[in-house]
């Protein structure tokens, strides 16, 4: 086996877990693809000849291409204000093991959006620190910057995080899925009471139009707000679906994806829902995960 043969098995090995920080540094599950494709290119120009730690190398490579493609689209005004990450779709009653990779810090949508919002270099600090466990001096050397100066970029990302109170999602699915479909059926029903029965006080709607629905961009707060938007949902086909690990639906209309909903379930109650109504996005699903 040539070196570049031995490479290239080492890349694969790596595939799962460098698709992973990519999608968590960019939220696109086609982006990543495309930064860990243009990583192994450069990887297999550069060659690994007197790379101690290959992994971390390869994570470095990584990371450097999605900090420049967040750069990049920091400068283009189409990619201003709200943009819900890509969901990741699995069967509501089975798990996939190369999602379960990409989902590693079991925080869902919720965190990505948080993601979203922190500068490029807070965000690459953050996840490969907090997230993925990459020391600091690596980073460090990554961005060009000391150590103490990273551990501060992930500080503030941590507390920028910890200020939006990301909620951890109850650990039972089922539980999940239950207050789920209770939403529904009260919204089905019209009934305001009994969606206020399952919606946190302090709930947080998000919807992402793209740029041809940019009237269905928006945040809506407060369980009675959300509770008069949910009346209006209309009947659709909704087919049960795991949204970035927790409990959601995929809304079909004339056997298209009219949206994906992901929600936060936390004490039992729904205190985060999240939809993509992007039809450019939607088109782009591949739904063939939850066919029987």
């Amino acid at each position: 086996m040539d070196e570049r043969e031995w490479l290239a098995e080492r890349f694969e090995e790596n595939r799962k877990r460098l698709r992973a920080v990519a999608y968590r540094m960019l939220g696109s599950l086609a982006e990543a693809d495309e930064a860990v494709q243009d990583a192994w290119l450069r990887a297999g120009h550069s060659g690994a000849d007197g790379i101690e730690n290959l992994d971390g190398w390869l994570t470095t490579i990584v990371a450097r291409v999605c900090l420049n493609a967040l750069q990049a689209r920091k400068a283009r005004p189409e990619d201003a204000g709200l943009r819900m990450p890509d969901p990741i779709i699995t069967r509501a009653d089975e798990t996939d093991p190369e999602h379960e990779v990409l989902l590693a810090d079991s925080l869902g949508l919720a965190l990505q959006i948080v993601l979203g919002t922190l500068p490029p270099p807070e965000r690459l600090a953050f996840v490969l620190h907090d997230i993925f466990d990459m020391p600091f001096d690596e980073i460090a050397r990554m961005l060009d910057r000391s150590s103490m100066a990273v551990r501060q970029l992930a500080s503030r990302a941590r507390r920028r995080v910890k200020g939006a109170a990301v909620p951890t999602p109850d650990p039972d699915l089922a539980r999940q899925r239950e207050v789920v479909d209770a939403f529904f059926a009260a919204a089905r029903n019209g009934d305001f009471e009994g969606l206020l029965a399952v919606l946190n006080p302090d709930v947080v709607l998000r919807s992402d139009g793209g740029t041809q629905r940019r009237a269905a961009s928006f945040v809506r707060r407060g369980a009675a707000e959300v509770a008069r938007l949910a009346r209006s949902i209309p009947h659709a086909i909704l087919r049960p679906a795991l949204i970035n690990g927790a409990a959601g639906v995929v809304v079909m209309v004339k056997a298209e994806p009219f949206a994906v909903m992901g929600f936060t379930v936390a004490h039992g109650k729904v205190v985060g829902i999240d939809i993509l109504l992007d039809p450019e996005r939607l088109s782009r699903l591949d739904l063939a995960v939850l066919d029987d």
